[in-house]
């Protein structure tokens, strides 16, 4: 069954909002890096004027800059309705206000638009659904991330899910994830069965990280192979 794009909700965060989600060093930059679940963040485009490698991955990438930018328009309707109504479920003090939010937001989303075409013809944003296997050879990428995607959503199930780390960790010889909470801000239901599936044969930690706009997400997941 194809992805609606009705059910879609592009809502992407910059450069620097990834290396405070992720810890990336000025070295984790430097790395090869795909992006699983990416959206219409602004990472990519940024790396790319720096010179620098991403591969993007996501099922929204189907569709058209203009189908795109219609549905971004609604979604940040309805999500800043939702900001303004529970501020006191976020942390004001990267962001201060929800009005910054909507600019930030705003700012990625047309920094990716105006990357999307050029970036798709250089093979660096690419359509693709997790768990379904990529036609990359195995460890082709030195670092994987997932940012608001895996770990977020239960109604997938816990089959999906270490479906999916599974490939992001043949292609990756490390992973991360953020954050490590469900929507409504509390653990996430699977985490404890993923890093129990994962730790015989991974190094699987949590890490605080600098970011944090969700009450409590200041926390990513990491796994790496331990033959590595």
């Amino acid at each position: 069954m194809k992805f609606e794009l009705e059910k879609a909700v592009p809502w992407g965060r910059n450069l620097k909002e990834y290396q405070e989600i992720f810890n990336l060093s000025n070295d984790d930059l430097d790395k090869n890096i795909i992006s699983f679940g990416d959206g219409p963040a602004s990472f990519n485009s940024e790396l790319n004027y720096l010179g620098k490698k991403c591969t993007s991955i996501d099922v929204i990438y189907q569709f058209s800059e203009t189908e795109l930018k219609e549905r971004f328009e609604i979604v940040k309707k309805q999500v800043m309705k939702q900001v303004r109504n529970n501020t006191e479920n976020f942390i004001w003090k990267n962001i201060k206000t929800p009005d910054e939010l909507e600019i930030i937001r705003v700012k990625s989303m047309s920094d990716f638009l105006n990357d999307f075409s050029k970036g798709k013809k250089e093979g660096r944003y690419i359509y693709h659904s997790l768990p379904e296997k990529l036609d990359f050879k195995q460890q082709t990428f030195d670092l994987g991330l997932s940012s608001h995607f895996l770990l977020l959503y239960p109604k997938f199930g816990i089959e999906f899910h270490i479906k999916s780390i599974n490939e992001m960790l043949r292609l990756c010889k490390e992973i991360r994830i953020f954050p490590i909470l469900n929507l409504n801000a509390e653990k996430s239901e699977m985490l404890d069965d993923v890093i129990t599936h994962f730790e015989k044969k991974h190094i699987v930690n949590i890490e605080k990280v600098k970011y944090e706009f969700q009450k409590g997400g200041n926390e990513m997941l990491t796994l790496k192979h331990k033959s590595l």
